[in-house]
């Protein structure tokens, strides 16, 4: 069997040129990088006279180890729906470095559906990721070095919040002091690193409309307290101007190609678990002005990323879905109905039925609160029987939500024929989507609609300190906000054991800040944490490149 980066490799890739000139786009608007990539200036948006297109989510059950294929499914459809002769851009985010080389590998897809240059894609692509690194970095330099010439805004150097960041998994950096040594080297604080992908810079880049947008939200944002307690900003410091220059390109979206040649959008890339879990708003809007439809995807479960494009990312930019994917393995739900991963080849109905519930959540909570139509895409593995299938045909029915095979790791857009007929039948249907919780609502409000409508628990325990600080951010106005939760991926709960559809469960928030660039409140949650640490035997050990530069490994 073929790895992913040697059917990628093996791919006979057009030249961009094609690309753009297949969708129209003038070369006033386009900055080639090499031969197969591009970036598109943010002008077209503006200038272009195209009507939008449909736009289809795609996005999973809960996570397992026995993976789901979120993103191969969003490839492959895309590629099925070029395959009905449907003018089709794929809008995804860009791989961290972090999973590269740490346990859950690249983002570019699997099998005969990835994008490509694969090896370009998750390593450096076009940069966009180092400047938003370096854009964090000047405003951590620009904080430090204030305090150091004088501190005329008085900031207390114990709430300093914004943390330098590193697009690695280094949990050595997670708690740091720097500034030791004579006093020409800083003042001595308690310090930390982000992983860049966790970086409000990267949040901020997500959900910015242009690039005076970009600068303004820049501005909002808060770095640090000053010794009455309150807020300093990056306006205050000085920094928006020339963090601005440094994202000035990386604003622009980013244009690559599937193995079958459609047109593909690659741009930003927050965490579901730790921020909003989405590709930027101006690659989605682009892509909606170059096809007919736009494919795209969120983050992890539907309980993280689809909720957070739904509630965040649609209410800033005004997007709204016409059809959404839910995606599933018959080996994932038996996971989650109690089977080891080593028990998954062997047909368990008992356990299936224990699992299915996790899936029919996340169908109700698209049908039921969000009110938007779905099917689910079922990667079938050739250990799934032919009753396996059945019942979870059966279950999705009693909800009104049709089951689809999908083939597209092994056959690319053939094997996503039939899910594309179901997505174009789904996207002529009347819907009109709802929120699950309104700017109106109190913050506490907010976090419990959330909690209720979408994770099935019977609500919130606030700790103190997580009590304080929301008073405070309402203090400072910022209460009508929306909320962005951050918890464990592997659980509606905020405890990463309890699998399947659990009930009768609270959600502790431990505790609450604001990130007032990117427009939300984020809750912390359960243990999670915004710098990963690698595994024990790290997924790097297995990358290598041979004297010709042909790289392996990555998969």
């Amino acid at each position: 069997m073929k790895s992913d980066i040697q059917i990628a490799q093996e791919c006979v890739k057009k030249p961009i040129r094609e690309i753009y000139s297949k969708l129209g786009i003038d070369e006033d608007y386009i900055e080639q990088y090499g031969k197969y990539k591009a970036k598109i200036d943010l002008k077209y948006l503006k200038e272009s006279k195209n009507k939008d297109g449909k736009l289809v989510l795609v996005t999973a059950i809960t996570p397992t180890p026995a993976g789901e294929g979120k993103t191969t499914t969003t490839i492959g459809l895309s590629d099925a729906l070029s395959r009905l002769n449907k003018k089709v851009v794929v809008a995804i985010r860009e791989p961290s470095l972090g999973p590269v080389f740490g346990v859950k590998g690249g983002a570019a897809g699997g099998g005969y559906a990835q994008v490509v240059p694969m090896e370009d894609i998750n390593l450096h692509f076009t940069g966009d990721f180092h400047a938003i690194g370096a854009a964090n970095n000047l405003l951590a330099a620009m904080i430090d070095n204030h305090i150091h010439q004088g501190n005329q805004l008085r900031i207390d150097v114990n709430r300093v919040t914004w943390k330098r960041c590193v697009d690695m998994n280094d949990r050595q950096l997670r708690n740091i002091v720097d500034g030791l040594g004579s006093k020409a080297n800083g003042v001595p604080r308690e310090d930390g690193f982000d992983i860049t992908v966790a970086s409000e810079i990267m949040a901020v880049l997500c959900l910015s409309n242009d690039l005076s947008d970009l600068k303004e939200r820049l501005s909002n944002i808060v770095v640090a307290y000053d010794l009455d307690g309150n807020p300093v900003t990056c306006k205050m410091i000085k920094a928006q101007g020339a963090m601005t220059a440094l994202l000035k390109d990386a604003i622009n979206p980013n244009l690559v190609q599937t193995l079958e040649g459609t047109p593909c959008l690659v741009h930003g890339g927050p965490f579901a678990n730790i921020a909003h879990g989405c590709n930027s708003i101006v690659a989605t809007k682009m892509a909606l002005k170059l096809g007919d439809y736009c494919i795209t995807e969120a983050g992890f479960g539907a309980d993280l990323g689809a909720q957070k494009f739904l509630d965040i990312k649609c209410r800033v930019s005004g997007l709204r879905p016409n059809a959404v994917v839910v995606v599933a393995t018959i080996r994932a739900l038996k996971m989650h109905g109690g089977l080891l991963k080593t028990q998954l080849n062997e047909e368990n109905i008992t356990a299936l039925k224990q699992g299915i519930p996790n899936l029919l959540k996340h169908l109700s909570n698209i049908t039921n609160v969000y009110k938007l139509p779905c099917v689910v895409a079922i990667n079938r593995f050739p250990t799934d029987t032919d009753k396996e299938v059945d019942i979870l045909t059966d279950e999705c029915k009693k909800l009104g939500v049709n089951v689809v095979l999908s083939d597209v790791w092994a056959k690319g857009g053939e094997g996503g024929i039939e899910l594309a007929n179901e997505v174009l039948r789904l996207c002529e249907t009347e819907s009109k989507m709802e929120f699950s919780f309104s700017d109106s609502d109190s913050i506490e409000e907010k976090i419990e609609n959330v909690v209720k409508k979408v994770y099935g628990g019977d609500g919130i325990n606030i700790l103190p300190q997580a009590k304080k600080q929301i008073e405070r951010l309402d203090e400072l106005g910022y209460g009508n906000l929306p909320v962005c939760i951050a918890k464990t991926q592997y659980s509606f709960s905020d405890d990463p054991t309890l699998l399947g559809a659990p009930t009768g469960f609270k959600v502790t928030v431990k505790s609450v800040k604001i990130s007032a660039g990117a427009g939300f409140i984020v809750v912390l949650t359960g243990d999670i944490m915004t710098m990963p640490g690698l595994p024990k035997v790290p997924a790097a050990e297995k990358i290598d490149v041979d004297d010709k530069g042909v790289i392996t490994g990555l998969f």
